[in-house]
């Protein structure tokens, strides 16, 4: 299913029905360049789990844990990541334990540990605007804003 966003806070919007639908285990891995918007759909997300805090990019943290909402969240960077090795080495099993939503910046440095994930791509159309796409998750196509 494809979305057209037309500001950040459409962007969150979209990232605040999806994650009040999400469920315990779900793996979102996000697809995009810097600056697209992953941060603000992260945001969005943390906000339909039922978190209140400041969300942030896990940049130079590798993740970012959120807890006091329906479910965990633990968002990752995994720019500075090599393979997906690295991720294991970090304790990614422990995190999927957890029975949490992991969403993974970067996703396509470890792709091939992120079977089942629900993939989130994020393209920028223009200053403001933003094509989301989302695959592998029929339970989520039909959003709505």
């Amino acid at each position: 299913m494809t979305y057209i966003t037309d500001s950040p806070a459409a962007t969150e919007a979209l990232g605040q029905a999806l994650g009040e639908r999400l469920t315990p285990g779900t793996v979102l891995a996000y697809r995009g360049g810097l600056g697209v918007g992953k941060t603000a759909f992260t945001r969005g997300l943390a906000r339909g789990l039922g978190f209140r805090e400041s969300v942030t990019s896990p940049t130079y943290t590798i993740v970012n844990e959120y807890l006091g909402g329906r479910l965990p969240l633990f968002h990752f960077d995994m720019y500075r990541l090599t393979s997906s090795e690295d991720l294991w080495d970090i304790g990614w099993e422990d995190y999927l334990d957890r029975g949490g939503v992991c969403a993974v910046e970067w996703s396509e440095r470890v792709a091939d540990a992120l079977e089942g994930a629900l993939w989130v791509t994020i393209e920028r159309l223009d200053e403001n605007r933003r094509r989301i796409t989302l695959e592998g998750g029929e339970e989520f196509a039909d959003l709505s804003l």
